[in-house]
């Protein structure tokens, strides 16, 4: 058999989990700065936790569990003689993978509400899995770094997640553009162009306009039931791009303006802040969740081609299909597939990332080894990461070795250096060589690390 593994998946080799790491302690570190506190939810959900709440397509995209046992057992046989999926799948599979880590919060705080105090400010970093069409920057399984606060209305949390995101992007070496926007200025955008009803259909539509055009986008929405005089309407809207103008376009819709307050009263926290990155409040933004209710966030990259980094936005029901009403929260998501993608292509990974391991032994006979593994035990009590050659091996095959691996020294033992407690200290890329005590050996690799 051909090993293989499935598309929208993949591996990573030591140097890539590494760099990967280096992403998640990075947004880890942030996170903790600002409050936000750890926790875990299973990789699968309930089905019918997961399913409804992020629109129709995203339930197309939940992976399925099959039942345990003989799932053919309690299926609906005449569901499947019809060919009735969505029927079937119902008989045969009561769970399915997460599909991002924010319904799964949201089931975690109705749980555990009289365990935590409000509002909670939770960060989460684990996979999740979405049967979309693999191509580049996009996986079927793929890490989210997730920070919600929940029980809380106040906009501060907004500016608050502009600024984290501003660090976390900066502390990366990323030049991105942070992307803000407002649900309800959607919904007034409808409202004023006639359409509140197909306010859904418009979003899905809008959320592709980078990608599409408006022409790709004005043949969505005529199939939507949208009209041609309506769509030049929402056109002429969305080519407003300044607050105070919009405020006025918006004028007969209450709810518009209500949005375009709330992106205000954003703004003027930040007012006092300097911000690395590039925040551009953009009204064609949509984010297709359903669940979103006020301000959205989207980071996309300012050097390279590729889809959002970073979405995220503030939901004011999701904890009510739960049997919790009334606790508003908002939070942000990081890609971390695309962030390690971009960091890769422009070689933005910090220079010693790839090299954990600073010093291979070299044994020259069976007892220089001996010699050596006890030096090991020295060595890593002094924090110094390094390994031995399992076996007193030619001194070339051993110099191979530690070359191939990118181990940087190599301390090298014959008896010579045995007698007088002094080794020969070579550094791999330059060749330049040192006779040192063991002491000397710790404190050079501690000062040059």
């Amino acid at each position: 058999m051909k090993p293989s593994i499935p598309k929208g998946t993949r591996d990573y080799s030591p140097q890539e989990v590494y760099r990967q790491n280096f992403i998640f302690s990075t947004i880890k570190e942030v996170f903790e700065k600002y409050g936000y506190q750890p926790i875990e939810t299973p990789v699968m959900e309930n089905l019918n936790t997961l399913l409804g709440k992020y629109g129709d397509e995203g339930d197309k995209l939940l992976f399925k569990v099959l039942n345990n046992g003989d799932f053919l057992a309690k299926a609906d046989l005449d569901a499947l003689d019809r060919r009735d999926s969505n029927a079937v799948i119902s008989s045969i599979s009561k769970r399915g993978l997460r599909y991002d880590l924010t319904v799964p919060f949201a089931r975690y705080v109705v749980m555990h509400q009289h365990e935590i105090q409000f509002p909670f400010k939770r960060y989460q970093i684990q996979p999740v899995w979405r049967a979309d069409r693999p191509q580049k920057g996009r996986y079927q399984e793929f890490y989210q770094c997730d920070a919600d606060a929940v029980g809380s209305d106040s906009l501060m949390f907004e500016a608050e997640y502009i600024l984290m995101i501003d660090e976390v992007f900066t502390r990366l070496g990323l030049e991105v553009e942070i992307k803000l926007n407002n649900r309800k200025i959607l919904e007034g955008i409808a409202e004023v162009a006639g359409i509140p009803d197909k306010m859904t259909g418009m979003t899905v539509a809008v959320d592709k306009l980078d990608k599409i055009g408006w022409e790709g986008v004005s043949g969505e929405l005529e199939s939507s039931g949208i009209s041609k005089a309506q769509i030049g309407e929402l056109k002429r809207l969305y080519a407003v791009a300044e607050l105070g103008e919009l405020k006025e376009a918006l004028s007969t819709s209450e709810i518009g303006l209500t949005g375009v307050n709330e992106i205000m009263e954003v703004y003027e926290y930040l007012d006092t802040v300097q911000l690395s990155q590039n925040l551009i409040f953009d009204p064609t933004l949509a984010r297709g969740l359903s669940y979103y209710t006020g301000c959205i966030f989207e980071v996309k990259s300012s050097e390279a081609q590729i889809g959002s980094m970073l979405g995220g936005g503030r939901y004011a029901n999701l904890t009510e299909v739960f049997g919790m009403p009334g606790v508003s929260g908002v939070g942000i998501s990081f890609g971390v597939a695309r962030i390690f993608d971009v960091m890769q292509e422009l070689d933005r990974f910090p220079e010693n990332i790839d090299q954990p391991i600073q010093l291979l032994l070299i044994a020259l006979d069976e007892e220089c080894h001996r010699w050596s593994f006890r030096l090991l035990h020295t060595l890593r009590r002094n924090q110094i990461s390094s390994h031995l050659y399992p076996e007193p091996a030619k001194l070339k095959k051993q110099m191979k070795y530690a070359d191939n691996s990118s181990t940087p020294f190599v301390l090298m033992i014959g008896s010579e250096e045995m007698k007088l407690e002094r080794y020969t200290l070579k550094h791999m890329k330059s060749g330049e060589q040192w006779q040192l005590s063991l002491d000397e050996i710790v404190d050079k690799l501690k000062s040059t690390w």
